[in-house]
């Protein structure tokens, strides 16, 4: 393909959105993973205080990557977009009224002393830890079943898909995995950023998840191998083409979802990197090198999410309902033009936004500990 052709960029665009979407896994994974485990880890007041200090100076910049990757879906993708919004509406927007109690959690919990205050924003900010994991888990899970849509010949979609049909169990244990995978990255960085009791809890924390990690990943890959039929492009595709979705056939049961493996080896280095990732977090806790044990998690996190995207490529929204209508990275983007202006942008913005977390990272950089709460009683949260 020539640098920068309409095919480049659409491949191109797979790559950016996938690094966006890692790129909030990795960072919103470790304080959504804290704020599941805030009312188990912190027995004391002062104990929650140093797991809610630990994210307090990040947590809203690490959101920015959802809406980031969200804009770009729009931008890149707008046909997916508007069909996965119209799809899942409800889940979506029981995600977004999770988030409201993000800001006001953080901002409320310490204003009062009452014990009871402070617990419920515990509790409050444990219900936006746990709900985006398991919606984007079981959102995944339901693509590799398919969504039941379909467009008319004026490309509008019609829906045959409740929010109850997207419970599936193989899409709840795929959301099971997305909240193992949270806990596991959230329990390593709170190991990074503690110490005493918590730092001790959160090792075990550490232990349960990555074994669930390790456990959920292999389950969801057996059935996904011998249990769900996989899509396959059985027509010419021209991947230089105007988009439309409509101009193809796809055909269901051929193959597995794991065919890409066979066709791609070198993809066999994403379920590697998720199964060796939990394994040396794992092992890593149990050393007490938290350095290698919050890496090890974001290995794990990566080769998972890869591991996903590899084996739906080049499909980005299945349908069950007419697979011939399956949105692909091929058939679903905007204009070359509009391709183009965002990779600059993105070549260009994208950097400078990871130099400016990394800077704030390191200034922001210590331990929290029950002194150093006591020190700051009334500037920390």
């Amino acid at each position: 393909m020539e640098f920068l052709s309409y095919e480049y960029l659409r491949l191109a665009w797979w790559i950016i959105i996938g690094v966006l979407w890692i790129g909030f896994a990795l960072t919103e994974g470790f304080d959504m993973g804290v704020a599941m485990i805030l009312p188990f880890v912190g027995k004391t007041d002062e104990e929650r205080r140093i797991a809610i200090n630990a994210i307090a100076p990040h947590w809203d910049g690490n959101q920015v990557w959802m809406i980031l990757a969200a804009g770009a879906l729009f931008a890149a993708w707008p046909t997916l977009y508007a069909t996965a919004f119209s799809a899942m509406y409800l889940a979506l927007l029981i995600l977004l009224f999770s988030l409201f109690l993000r800001p006001v959690g953080f901002d409320y919990r310490s204003k009062l002393p009452s014990q009871k205050w402070r617990n419920f924003w515990d509790w409050a900010l444990f219900i936006p830890g746990v709900i985006p994991p398991l919606i984007f888990g079981v959102g995944m899970g339901n693509l590799f079943l398919g969504i039941g849509f379909e467009y008319d010949d004026q490309m509008r979609s019609t829906f045959d898909t409740s929010f109850f049909q997207l419970l599936h169990p193989f899409a709840v244990v795929a959301g099971l995995l997305a909240i193992a995978l949270f806990i596991m990255h959230g329990a390593s960085y709170l190991m990074l950023r503690s110490e005493g009791a918590v730092h001790e809890r959160s090792r075990e924390f550490l232990r349960v998840a990555a074994m669930a990690v390790m456990v959920i990943f292999a389950i969801e890959g057996v059935w996904l191998w011998l249990g769900i039929d996989g899509y396959l492009i059985s027509s010419n595709l021209d991947i230089a083409a105007a988009s439309n979705p409509l101009n193809k056939t796809v055909v269901v049961g051929e193959v597995s979802w794991l065919h890409n493996y066979t066709v791609h080896p070198l993809f066999v280095i994403a379920p590697l990197l998720g199964f060796g990732g939990a394994m040396i977090a794992l092992l890593m806790g149990k050393a007490e090198k938290p350095v290698l044990a919050f890496y090890g998690s974001s290995l794990s996190m990566i080769g998972i999410i890869l591991t996903a995207g590899f084996s739906l490529f080049p499909f980005i929204f299945p349908s069950s309902l007419n697979p011939d209508h399956s949105l692909t990275m091929w058939d679903a983007t905007s204009s070359e033009l509009t391709l183009n202006i965002m990779f600059w942008a993105s070549f260009i913005f994208v950097p400078l936004i990871l130099a400016y977390t990394s800077w704030c990272y390191k200034v922001m950089w210590g331990k929290q500990t029950i002194e150093s709460i006591r020190e700051n009683d009334h500037s920390l949260y």
